[in-house]
Order: structure tokens, then sequence, then C-alpha cells
């Protein structure tokens, strides 16, 4: 999955004579959330707006996160939702209810999530949608796929230089980045017997690829160009990422961690995914500017050959950049982000610096009229990462009174962040290379609902090497005239048996008036 990449793509548009004045002002006023650009607009006097949420989910059309949905999620998983939910910053969905449907009914499904690799360490940002998933994952103890999308980030870089190198931007270095975001990821404290992390460059090939493939051809460029905002000038390989991004959601482009075979050296052993593999729902955890590809993936999922349901996603909001909540925390701009590297008077020194208050010009203001915890990045990031409901309501409270000062809502804010990126760097120290291949390692996961999926995924619907009737099929199921033609073969073969012996040609079933149709 890619991660939302700072600037816009180079476009042809972009040479020539400049666009009006007008268009451009008119360009800087509104908001522009996709995959590729995060930014709330300017106001008539040139401020930064705040990202309106409720205009971009009606924008996507899609539905908020309400507090029945909660109320469900509870009774199902008999367990509170996470404070990300409670707190509205996981805020919107498509189809969150159909999959607590499925897991009622059948204990699994799929969580997918992933990581544009675009530096060595990861940033505050990053980190929020893998906590929540990594709560999912213990919550449903359900299996996870997460996606390094190494490729998709040399890409984009390239594209956005027009095609030239650049130091630090080399196609081996977002490799390195992606080894380095995935030993981040597994200090977050995933279980690696039920987490799969891969990279592009790494994993593509066997079924993954041939889903690809198929969802390549009903993609066109005009949807493409619709969806994710590029033009003529952008670089093929950019248009095609999208339907790796999308069908990294299939559960039947990784049958390995189910227990069944792919089409991959040495064996080979099924030519193709598996249907009730495909059938397997997944949940995608992501920030909402990524809901244009789950879009695409959505209206065409069920032209697949062995077709999937469409995919649930749960959209959050983003975790603002330190100068304000028009944008968002960005790897380019060291500044305007809290990295997971970051030593603590690094941290105490971006917020006191950088981050943008919500109190009062004065001290002698901030007391008689408040401040407002709306728009302040130490409020905003004490949401994010503080437990208690208690205590941030009544840190809103005091600070709305003015009798919490800016001061001291900040020294909270940075004790907050020095204890959870002080616990993670331990962590992340004890992530060897070793630890990082198991995670790494296309294998079987274990997770509490295996049973109720091998009773739907049985191996008469695989063709293992060396195994069963299916082999030469390539483990896709037996069509129905398939199975009539066996019984009738069947059949011929044991008249032709009993003709040699000399006893009677008629089958037990045939004497019985018993069909032979399926």
């Amino acid at each position: 999955m890619a991660a939302p990449a700072e600037g816009a793509p180079h476009t042809e548009e972009a040479v020539g004579a400049p666009p009006a004045v007008e268009e451009i002002k008119k360009a800087a006023a509104e908001q522009l959330i996709d995959p590729y650009n995060v930014s709330g607009g300017v106001d008539d006097e040139g401020n930064v707006k705040a990202i309106d949420y409720e205009a971009l989910r009606k924008r996507f059309d899609t539905p908020a996160l309400t507090e029945e949905h909660l109320a469900r999620f509870e009774r199902v998983t008999g367990k509170p939702p996470h404070r990300l939910m409670r707190r509205k910053l996981f805020f919107s969905h498509r189809d969150f209810d159909k999959i607590l449907d499925y897991y009622e009914k059948h204990k699994f499904f799929l969580l997918y999530t992933g990581r544009g690799p675009s530096s060595g360490s990861m940033h505050l940002g990053h980190a929020v949608p893998f906590l929540f998933t990594k709560e999912l994952q213990e919550i449903f103890d359900v299996p996870l796929v997460v996606m390094l999308t190494d490729d998709e980030k040399f890409l984009y870089t390239r594209n956005k230089n027009q095609g030239k190198a650049t130091k630090g931007a080399a196609l081996g270095d977002f490799i390195k980045y992606a080894h380095d975001n995935c030993k981040d990821i597994i200090a977050l404290g995933f279980d690696p017997k039920k987490t799969f992390i891969y990279t592009d460059y790494e994993y593509m090939g066997g079924h993954f690829y041939q889903n690809i493939s198929e969802f390549e051809a009903l993609l066109t460029n005009n949807q493409i160009r619709g969806a994710l905002g590029f033009d003529g000038s952008t670089n093929i390989g950019l248009n095609a990422y999208a339907a790796k991004q999308c069908v990294a959601a299939f559960a039947s482009s990784y049958p390995i961690l189910f227990g069944q075979p792919d089409f991959r050296a040495p064996d080979y052993a099924a030519s193709r995914p598996q249907k009730r593999i495909a059938a397997i729902p997944t949940l995608i955890p992501c920030a909402i500017d990524q809901e244009p590809y789950f879009r695409m993936l959505r209206e065409n999922c069920d032209r697949m050959e062995n077709p999937s349901p469409k995919t649930a996603l749960i959209l959050s909001k983003f975790l603002t950049a330190l100068q304000g909540p028009g944008g968002k925390m960005s790897a380019s701009d060291p500044n305007s982000a809290i990295f997971m590297n970051d030593p603590p008077s690094t941290i105490k020194n971006k917020i006191n610096r950088y981050g943008f208050s919500g109190g009062g010009a004065t001290k002698e203001d901030h007391e008689k009229y408040g401040g407002n915890p709306d728009v302040d990045v130490a409020y905003a990031y004490l949401s994010y990462f503080l437990d208690s409901d208690e205590e941030l309501a009544e840190i809103e409270t005091s600070y709305r009174k003015g009798t919490l000062s800016t001061g001291e809502l900040k020294k909270k804010c940075i004790e907050e962040l020095q204890k959870f990126v002080t616990a993670f760097q331990e962590r992340r120290a004890k992530v060897t290379e070793d630890i990082m291949r198991e995670f790494m390692t296309p294998r079987e996961l274990q997770f509490a609902g295996k049973e109720n999926l091998l009773a739907m995924v049985t191996p008469d619907n695989v063709g293992n090497k060396g195994g069963n009737a299916g082999n030469e099929r390539g483990g896709r199921e037996k069509s129905k005239g398939e199975r009539k033609a066996e019984k009738i073969a069947q059949k011929k073969a044991e008249k032709l048996a009993m003709r040699e012996k000399g006893g009677d040609t008629t089958p037990d079933a045939e004497k019985a008036g018993e069909s032979v149709q399926d």
C-alpha cells in the first residue's frame, strides 16, 4: 500500500505558459486530498485551513463510523473499541459492518495494510495506522499482510524528478528503506505467527502476479488518471502500479499463508489461484487519502476470474504536521514530523519550537478567553497517544477554560511522546536481520479461525504436486461438467473391468436407478 507521497507529479501542463493567477489562487484555496497530495487549502488571507474531514468523507462518499458501529464491534468481539475509534480518529469506513457479519459467522478474515518506504525511519504519522492494525489483529486474532511498496516509491520519485536519478533515491535505496521500515513495523509489536511482511521487489510473482495481470486488464488509463490525478506525462510504471496495490488485498495473492500451494519455483504446484481462497474477505485500515485506490478495487473485484468480495475499509484522519492542521507529517520535511528515531531532546525541541498552538496571544488573553484544542498540535498528538479518555477530556476542558497553559499542554505532550518513542526504540534495537526475515518468509500463518477456513478450503480444491486429481488443472476447482465426465469415465472403466471378468456389465448405481448428474 502506498503511503501518501510528498509533492505533486510532474505534468506536461507545468511546461510553457503558466495558468492565470486567479486559477492558481483557486487551486491553492481548495482542499486537495489524494494518494499523492494532502492539503487543506488556504483562506482569502493566505492562512492554511484545517482539513475538512466531513467534506472529504462526502466527496469520497464513504459512510461515517457511528456509535452503532462501535457498539456492534464490542458485542461481536467482547472488547472495547480502540481509542482511535472511540475518538473518531478512524472516522469513516466501507462495509465495516459486513466484515463484522462475516467474522461473527466464520471467526476469521484477512487484514491488509502497507507503507511506502521513503526514508530510513518512520514518523509518528506512519506509526498510527500500524498501532491500530496491531490492536485489530489482537482483538480478532486474524492473519495480517503488510505491503512495503519500494517499487512505487522509486517510480514516484523518478516521476517527480522528471526521470532523473537523485542522491538517496536510487532503486536500491528504496529497498533499504523498506527493510528499515519493516524493522520499525515489527518493533510496534506484531505477532510473527500471524503476520507476513514483504517488499514488492522481493515478493512479486506466483498467484500474486497473475492477479496483477488480470486486474491490469480491467483498468483503463482514464480510470487511473481520474482516480489518482495522473496525466500523459506520468511514467507508465506509476500508471500500472495501481493494480499491484489493489490485488495485494486479495487473499488469493498469498495462498501459502493459508496452507495452500502457489505457482512458484521450483514446484509450480498450482497454476491458478483458488476460488475459495479468493472468497476470503479483507479489511484495510488506512488513511483516507488511499481510498481512491480501493474504490477502483471495489468497482472491479467481481470481474476477476475467481472473484473476491468488495474489500472493507476503515479510514483514518491524518496526524497533523507540527506546523498546524492544514497538512500531515512529511518524511521530506524533518521539521514537520516526530520521527521514531528522534532522541528525547529532539522531540522536546520540535514540539516547543514548531508545534502550532491554539492558545491565546498573551498569558492574559489565554486566561480570559481560553485556548482552542481543535487546532492545537500538542492536544492533537495527545488525542492519538494518551490512553485515558478521562484525562484527555480534563485536558481539553482546562485548556478551553484557560486554566491549562500552552506551555503546560506542550509539556504533557512531550512527556507522552518521549515515553512512546523511547519504548519503541528499545524494542527496535532488538529487531535483528534474522527476525526481519522471519516475518518476510512466506509461510502458513496461525490464527483462531483457521479450522473454519480449512473446512472451506480442502485438498480436493488444490492441485498439490504429487498429490490429488486436481494437479493437472493447476489447483482450480473442477467444473460440474468435469465432475460428470469423471463419473461417466469411471463407470465405463467399471463396465470394461466386469466385461473382462465375464460378469454383469451394469454397475450397481445404474441398477438402482441413481443419476450420474452432480
